[in-house]
C-alpha cells in the first residue's frame, strides 16, 4: 500500500494526484488470480449499476460482511449507500486481491468507511484495512493542516459513516488544536493575535474590508469555507479547550460576513446559525463591532435571535456608526411606519430608558444624542408623515442628550423643505425644540437666511448673536485694559509684547470657535458671498419688527405678555446684568420696547458694517 500526503500549495477541494484505470486494473488480478488458483470467479457482485465477478473464497477471507453471506447464491447486490460508491468498491477489492495502489487524502475517508461497511477488521484478518487505514489518518493525515482540511471536506459526502468511525471528530480536534496554537503560540511573535476587530470598531461595517482581513492568514479562511456543520464544530472544540470568547467571537463572524449582503437572502439559515453560536451569553461581546449586528437586522431571523441582537447594540449603541444604520428603502412606499424606521425607533428607545442612560452628563449619551440627530437628518421625508410623527422621533432621544443643536437644525430643515405648506402653528411647534444658544456660529448664519424658518426663531437667534456680540466685545475690552494695565501702573506684563496695527488684543483663537459673534464670522471673506442673502433676509425683518414696535407702542396699559414661541424662558444673566430669555414676548412691554429698538441697532450695524465691506471690497477689485 503506497501512501501520500498534500505538500504547501496544494489545493484542498480536488486529488492532484492521477490514478490508474482501477475497472481495467482490477479485471486484470481477477483473471491472473484465476489462473494462479485454477478457481473461477464465481461471485457476482452488483454495486451501484456495475457488476464485478469475484472470487468467493478470497472476499469470506478477508471481509466479514461477504463472509456473513457465503452460503447465499452466487449474486450479491451491496446496497445503493455503500460509501464511495463503485469506484471506492473497486479500490477496496484492489487491495483484497493483494495489489498496492495509492493512498492520499482525497481518499482515504472513503476507503476508511468502506472497510468499515465490508468489515474489514482484525477479527477476520491480521493488518486488514480498517487499522491499516486509520494508522494512515492518525500519523499522517492529522498531522498537517492542508491534509486535515481535506479529509474533512471529503467526509461531508460520507455521513453519517464518518462521523460513526469519529473521523469528522478527530479531523475537528486536530483543527481546533493548531487554531489554538496559531493564535497563542508565543514564538509567533505576534504583537495582537491576527483574529481580534478592535480596528473595525472605529469605522463603519463593510464586507469587502472583512474579507480583505480574512485572506491576510490562510487559516482563518481555510475555517470560513467549512461547511456550517462542520465550523460549528470547531467552535465547540475551542470553547472545550479553554479558548477565551474574545478570541473565539471574532471567527464567527468572519464567518458569518459571508452571509450578511443585504443583497443575499439565500442563507438565511446558516446565518441563523453562526448568530446562534455567537450570541450564547447575556452580556454583551464588546469585541464584536455593533456594525455587524446592524448588518444582521436586514435579515429574516428568529425572535428570540433578533431581540438578542437589538440588547447587544443598544449596550453598544455609543460605539455606532450611521453609514451602518437602517434607512427606509423609497421603492418600499411612506418611511413613516416603514420597518426600518420603526426599528431604529426601538433601538434608541431601549438605550434612552436603559440604565445606561442614567447619568445625563455621561459622553455615550451625547455620542447617542448626536448619532440620532443625524439619523433623522438623512431621511427621505415624504408628505405622509406628519408633524405630530415627527415631534415623536424628536423626542426618542431626551433634549438632555443633545450638547449642540446643529444637527437637530438640519433634521428640522430636512422636514420643513418637505413640508413648506405647513402652518406657523406647527412650525412653531416643531422649531421650540431648537435652542439657538447650541447652535454653532455657521448653523445660525443658515438659520437667519432660511425662509422656513419661523421669524420668532430668527429673533431668537438673532438675539443670542447680539449677546455673544457684546460678550465677545468685552472681552476685548477687558484684554486690552489688561495688557495695557502696565502702562499707567509702571509695572510689567509678563510675557506681554507691543501690538501692531494690525493686531488685536484679542484674537480669534481667545475668543474661541464657539463663542465668536456673527459679526466676526461675517469679516471673514469666505462668508462676505453670503452678505447680500443675508442682508436680504435681515431687511425683511427689520420691516416686521418696525412694525411689531408700533403695535407695542399702541397699548395704553400693561398687559400680560404673549410668548411668541412655546419655548420655555431661560433666567441666566448676560455679561451685563440684563434677564436673557429664549423668548423676547415674556417681557413686560417697556423691556419689549427696548429689546425692539437693541435689535434694530444691530441690524442695522449689520447692514452698515456689510456695506462697508462691500464697498472695500469693490475698490479693491478696481485697483
Amino acid at each position: 500500500m503506497e501512501t501520500c500526503s498534500l505538500k504547501d500549495g496544494s489545493s484542498v477541494t480536488s486529488s492532484p494526484i492521477s490514478s490508474p484505470n482501477i475497472s481495467t486494473l482490477l479485471k486484470i488480478k481477477v483473471l491472473s488470480w484465476s489462473k494462479e488458483t485454477g478457481l473461477p470467479a464465481s461471485v457476482h457482485v452488483r454495486v451501484c449499476n456495475k457488476s464485478f465477478n469475484l472470487h468467493k473464497n478470497l472476499l469470506c477471507a478477508k471481509s466479514g460482511y461477504f463472509k456473513e453471506r457465503e452460503n447465499q447464491l452466487s449474486e450479491i447486490g451491496i446496497p445503493s449507500d455503500f460509501p464511495g460508491g463503485a469506484e471506492t468498491f473497486e479500490k477496496i477489492m484492489l487491495f483484497i486481491y493483494g495489489c498496492p495502489t495509492l493512498i492520499h487524502p482525497f481518499n482515504i475517508a472513503g476507503l476508511r468507511c468502506a472497510a468499515q461497511f465490508l468489515e474489514m477488521t482484525e477479527r477476520h484478518s491480521t493488518g486488514n484495512l480498517c487499522e491499516r487505514f486509520d494508522l494512515y489518518l492518525n500519523q499522517v493525515v492529522l498531522q498537517n493542516w492542508d491534509d486535515t482540511l481535506v479529509v474533512l471536506k471529503q467526509c461531508q459526502d460520507l455521513l453519517p459513516w464518518s462521523e460513526d468511525l469519529l473521523i469528522v471528530s478527530r479531523c475537528i480536534e486536530s483543527l481546533a488544536f493548531t487554531a489554538c496554537m496559531l493564535i497563542l503560540d508565543p514564538e509567533r511573535g505576534r504583537e495582537k493575535p491576527v483574529v481580534m476587530l478592535e480596528g473595525l470598531v472605529n469605522q463603519p461595517w463593510e464586507y469587502t474590508t472583512v474579507e480583505k482581513i480574512i485572506n491576510q492568514d490562510t487559516w482563518i479562511k481555510d475555517l470560513t469555507d467549512l461547511p456550517f456543520e462542520f465550523f460549528k464544530q470547531v467552535i465547540g472544540s475551542l470553547r472545550r479547550q479553554g479558548m477565551k470568547e474574545r478570541y473565539v467571537s471574532p471567527l464567527i463572524v468572519f464567518y458569518a460576513n459571508k452571509f450578511v449582503i443585504p443583497e443575499d437572502q439565500t442563507n438565511t439559515n446558516t446565518l441563523q446559525g453562526a448568530l446562534d453560536q455567537l450570541l450564547t451569553r447575556d452580556k454583551a461581546n464588546r469585541s464584536v463591532p455593533v456594525g455587524f449586528y446592524f448588518a444582521c437586522l436586514v435579515h429574516t431571523l428568529k425572535h428570540e435571535t433578533v431581540m438578542s441582537l437589538q440588547d447587544q447594540i443598544v449596550s453598544l449603541l455609543h460605539t455606532a456608526h450611521t453609514e451602518n444604520f437602517l434607512y427606509p428603502k423609497a421603492e418600499n412606499g411612506y418611511i413613516s411606519f416603514s420597518q426600518e424606521l420603526l426599528t431604529m425607533e426601538t433601538l434608541f428607545s431601549a438605550y434612552a430608558s436603559s440604565e445606561e442612560s442614567n447619568l445625563t452628563s455621561s459622553p455615550n449619551n451625547k455620542r447617542v444624542g448626536k448619532l440620532w440627530d443625524i439619523y433623522l437628518s438623512r431621511l427621505r421625508y415624504d408628505q405622509e408623515i406628519k408633524t405630530t410623527r415627527f415631534i415623536e422621533l424628536i423626542e426618542i432621544v431626551p433634549m438632555s442628550f443633545r450638547e449642540s443643536h446643529d444637527k437637530l437644525y438640519l433634521a428640522v430643515n430636512a422636514f420643513l423643505q418637505v413640508h413648506k405648506a405647513i402652518s406657523q402653528e406647527e412650525k412653531g411647534s416643531i422649531c421650540s425644540y431648537l435652542n439657538c444658544q447650541k447652535l454653532s456660529q455657521e448653523t445660525s448664519l443658515h438659520l437667519v437666511q432660511n425662509e422656513q424658518m419661523p421669524l420668532r426663531l430668527v429673533v431668537q437667534a438673532l438675539f443670542v448673536q447680539q449677546l455673544n456680540t457684546h460678550q465677545a466685545f468685552k472681552d476685548c475690552s477687558d484684554s486690552f485694559r489688561f495688557t495695557n494695565s502696565a502702562d499707567f501702573s509702571g509695572g510689567v506684563v509678563p510675557n506681554s509684547r507691543p501690538l501692531t496695527s494690525l493686531q488685536s488684543p484679542c484674537t480669534d483663537d481667545e475668543i474661541g470657535l464657539t463663542t465668536k459673534p456673527l459679526c466676526f464670522l461675517m469679516q471673514k471673506d469666505s462668508t462676505l458671498d453670503e452678505y447680500e442673502s443675508t442682508s436680504f433676509r435681515i431687511h425683511s425683518l427689520e420691516e416686521q419688527i418696525v412694525s411689531l414696535k408700533k403695535n407695542l407702542q399702541s397699548h395704553n396699559s400693561l398687559k400680560k405678555p404673549t410668548c411668541l414661541g412655546k419655548i420655555s424662558m431661560s433666567k441666566n444673566k448676560n455679561p451685563f446684568g440684563q434677564v436673557t430669555t429664549a423668548c423676547i414676548g415674556s417681557v413686560s412691554f417697556t423691556s419689549q420696547r427696548k429689546y425692539v429698538n437693541r435689535l434694530l441697532r444691530v441690524l442695522r450695524r449689520v447692514n452698515l458694517f456689510g456695506s462697508r465691506k462691500s464697498k472695500r471690497k469693490a475698490d479693491e477689485s478696481e485697483r
